[in-house]
């Protein structure tokens, strides 16, 4: 994973009222720990930020300027306004590119369920994300779930993925990712169907009174 270029503002005062005047000048106030080092207090530029993690995802490895000096972290923790759902503070963690941290990774599905389609199901995305341990300077970005294969009584589970070399995670190997599912109306007319055909063959075999005599 390419790391991405941030800078970070050191000095920032600290306090509610602070933070809040930092970001109406459009920055976002946080906080670098990690290493042994004290925590210190930083802030960036919003737009800046955002961009980072538009381009490199939520797990980017982040080149942090701190007055000059480059620090690789990544962002440990967001805080987000519940109303706006704009982040108003940051955790920046910092790490080694050999070291090993834990992070959730999004799962992405690709290609295209025929089968299930072709029989007239639905897909049923049921995990979303994943935890993955590995190396800073292998963290996937997402994790791609090929559904090309994917039929209706084989699920596809958290065992089946392809993690990549040096990426593992302790998720439960039997979890469903993705399933295929049969619609209510699909099954509604199966068993229609099914009805038909038994009420056809009772037919078939019910004795022929029509000739019958006294």
């Amino acid at each position: 994973m390419d790391e991405t270029v941030l800078v970070a503002e050191t000095g920032r005062p600290l306090g509610s009222r602070a933070s809040r005047r930092l970001r109406a000048q459009g920055k976002i106030p946080g906080v670098v720990y990690g290493h042994g080092a004290d925590p210190l207090a930083v802030a960036v530029n919003r737009h800046d930020f955002r961009t980072v993690l538009r381009s490199a995802g939520d797990n980017a490895l982040i080149d942090l300027d701190l007055d000059g000096e480059i620090h690789l972290a990544i962002v440990k923790d967001l805080q987000r306004d519940p109303l706006r759902n704009r982040v108003n503070h940051i955790d920046f963690q910092r790490i080694d590119r050999d070291e090993k941290i834990e992070v959730v990774v999004p799962i992405r599905l690709v290609g295209e369920a025929e089968e299930v389609t072709r029989q007239r199901g639905l897909i049923q995305h049921q995990l979303s994300s994943v935890p993955v341990i590995a190396p800073a300077g292998k963290l996937p970005k997402s994790i791609e779930v090929d559904i090309s294969g994917l039929t209706l009584d084989q699920p596809i589970r958290v065992g089946d993925l392809d993690l990549g070399e040096g990426v593992e995670t302790d998720a439960d190997p039997a979890s469903v990712i993705v399933v295929g599912i049969i619609t209510r109306a699909a099954l509604a007319e199966e068993e229609g169907a099914g009805e038909e055909g038994e009420a056809a063959e009772e037919g078939a075999e019910s004795p022929d009174d029509s000739g019958s005599t006294d």
